[in-house]
């Protein structure tokens, strides 16, 4: 593959525009819906000012944000224990047997899971994610990413996973809203015992109910008292966990000596690939027995692991290396051992033995209480805000509004370094504050070059034209299974900005209109990551069987219904 993503050929055949309408109708729902939910909630902000008029920096009463809550008083369950403990098992059996509900993820494969699950169990689901929408007829019950639930419908039964992550330094703010704005009968909320008395702190001026359910481990988790050594020691059945990319293929070394085979998962592989490789991990007919994997592991995925062993307990969090904390080695370390799971039973290690004290003392200590919960203004708020500093750009509006917001002491100011940074972008362009907005909270990547390119061009070109066309962005060229590691990295970057492409179409459909296509391609780059990570095992296995699998992906690409739209595309043996 070339250098860059723009590198990029799409097919003259490609297909006219097919307009989902129900989906685009369900967000434009949303869209409105709490664009209108936001002013009703400024109109209660005022009634807090003894002048008449209302501070639009103070956000120190958010539960007033969201009156069709506050018209209920719900009755909330809070499951709280360790991971593997059946908490949102429980929570998931009162979704099933509701009239109507929703369940709130912090993860699309979790979505995705619980999707599945539902429809399985005859309860029709929608699937509605930042990039997805499935809609099933007759649904009454929606498995949503939380940054999509729908504070504007009611629903007798909600579900809130993983609800700690209101402290959440970039994402919490959008559980807080989850908590405080779903309108529901009963709000089941699943997470970490640490997460209990803020909760509780938050929940005690809404009027509503609010129950604690403890859960223990179902299985045992063992931590050994000696480290792994030599990599001799490897059995079927362990995930080594670091946490870069780069120490994440060093450790495939452990199939050199030719007994194992490793699946890989990391958080920049697409949500496909990661899935992909999980279940090749979990098949006992594979041979892939090995995991190798970064923290992503530690949600959003079922795994049959028997051993946890950790490369190192450091990792560099975008702004310092730094120690691991209790709460994430208790949660990778819990997925050893998965009740029902061909392991019964978990043991977690280290391969230094040096680490091993501070891994034993986490897995027995509490996690530290939760203190304050993310919080981030509506749209409404800053446009509102902005007609008073009409000279300013959106970088300075955003940046003077969070720099003068009032809080309570329950919560912070969520961290909003990706959208400033993609705010001096917009910025330079000739944008509604509304279409700035949207570019600003999209999902992308401003560290990843190609991200960021890929985010800049949309923006460039939908201000140019009003509408942005894949053809007009990617010159000619080929996508091909990466040769190299930089080559798999920057497929991994193609794949984010296509993810921005959907992301952008769901939006504003009318200026986005290629999401098929780029859906297409989407799919076409997890099965060219997925046969170059199958390839770094075949190839120190047989040449043959490598070779086989170079066919297997061929036959896959030409017998989907992409192939006459990608005809370029192609794969080439070594």
């Amino acid at each position: 593959m070339s250098c860059s993503f723009l590198r990029w050929r799409l097919s003259s055949s490609t297909p006219p525009k097919l307009r989902d309408s129900m989906s685009c109708s369900i967000f434009l729902k949303l869209d409105f819906q709490l664009r209108l939910h936001a002013f009703s909630g400024l109109r209660c902000l005022s009634s807090f000012q003894s002048s008449g008029k209302f501070d639009l920096t103070d956000l120190t009463h958010p539960h007033t944000w969201y009156p069709l809550a506050r018209r209920k008083k719900r009755n909330i369950f809070l499951h709280v224990g360790p991971t593997n403990s059946g908490k949102t098992h429980n929570a998931l059996k009162c979704l099933e047997s509701s009239s109507s509900g929703v369940y709130c993820g912090p993860l699309r494969l979790l979505a995705w899971e619980v999707a599945q699950r539902l429809n399985k169990a005859n309860v029709p689901c929608n699937l509605i994610t930042g990039q997805e929408r499935e809609d099933i007829d007759g649904a009454r019950h929606s498995s949503v990413t939380v940054e999509m639930a729908d504070v504007t419908s009611e629903y007798q039964c909600a579900v809130v996973d993983e609800i700690q992550m209101v402290g959440c330094r970039t994402r919490g703010f959008s559980f807080t809203r989850a908590l405080l704005g779903i309108s529901a009968d009963e709000l089941h909320l699943c997470g970490d015992p640490a997460a209990v008395p803020l909760v509780q702190r938050i929940i005690e001026v809404t009027g509503d109910v609010i129950k604690v359910q403890y859960y223990e481990r179902l299985s045992p988790l063992t931590p050994l008292k000696f480290p792994l050594g030599s990599f001799s020691n490897i059995r079927n059945g362990d995930c080594i966990v670091t946490f870069s990319r780069r120490e994440i293929y060093k450790l495939k070394k452990v199939e050199s000596g030719g007994k194992h085979l490793c699946s890989v998962v990391y958080g920049s592989l697409p949500p496909e690939t990661r899935t992909k490789q999980a279940k090749m991990f979990n098949d006992e007919s594979s041979k892939f027995d090995i995991l190798v994997a970064s923290d992503a592991i530690g949600m959003g995925l079922n795994l049959n692991i028997s051993r946890i062993i950790f490369s190192t307990l450091k990792k560099f969090d975008g702004q310092y290396t730094r120690e691991l904390t209790v709460p994430e080695i208790k949660q990778i370390a819990g997925r050893a051992g998965r009740y029902g799971s061909k392991f019964s039973s978990g043991e977690v290690t280290c391969i230094d033995a040096e680490d091993l004290p501070l891994l034993h003392s986490s897995l027995e200590s509490s996690s530290p209480l939760l203190e304050r919960a993310g919080l981030f203004p509506t749209f409404d708020l800053l446009s509102l805000y902005s007609r008073l500093h009409s000279r300013m750009g959106f970088h300075g509006i955003l940046e003077q509004f969070l720099e003068k917001a009032k809080l309570s002491p329950d919560y912070f100011i969520a961290d909003c370094e990706e959208m400033l940074k993609v705010a001096a972008v917009v910025d330079e362009l000739p944008l509604g504050l509304y279409d700035k907005y949207l570019f600003c909270i999209s999902p992308v990547d401003m560290n990843d070059d190609i991200a960021a390119q890929g985010l800049t061009q949309f923006a460039e070109n939908y201000a140019k034209k009003g509408v942005v066309r894949l053809r007009e962005i990617f010159t000619p060229g080929t996508l091909e299974v990466p040769k190299s590691h930089n080559a798999l990295k920057e497929l991994e970057s193609v794949h984010k900005v296509l993810d921005l492409y959907v992301w952008l179409s769901f939006r504003m459909e009318d200026s986005f209109p290629d999401r098929e296509v780029a859906s297409s391609q989407k799919a076409i780059c997890s099965l060219l990551i997925e046969e170059f990570l199958e390839r770094l095992g075949w190839q120190r296995q047989a040449k043959g069987n490598y070779q086989h699998n170079s066919l297997l992906l061929q036959q896959r690409i030409q017998s989907s219904m992409l192939h006459k739209y990608f005809p370029q595309i192609k794969v080439e043996s070594t």
